[in-house]
């Protein structure tokens, strides 16, 4: 079974605080305004919505490569 490291609740700020290798997948999928301060308060999930981008895929891309860091 595979760990869960961040969900569509976790906040972009706290992505970015405990997992800054992982920025690159949201920087990939179009997330560039992950360092304005309004998106630090922002869930991952509300962050795709804006975005127009599947919640779900991210959150497994951002997990998976997570995972792999810790390994």
């Amino acid at each position: 079974m595979e760990k869960t490291f961040v969900t569509g609740q976790t906040l972009i700020g706290e992505i970015v605080a405990n997992y800054p290798d992982a920025v690159d997948v949201l920087y990939e999928c179009g997330m560039h305004c992950i360092g304005c301060p309004a998106s630090q308060m922002e869930s991952l999930e509300e962050a795709c919505a804006v975005h127009g981008i599947d919640a779900a895929q991210v959150t497994a891309a951002l997990n998976e490569k997570i995972a792999a860091q810790q390994a």
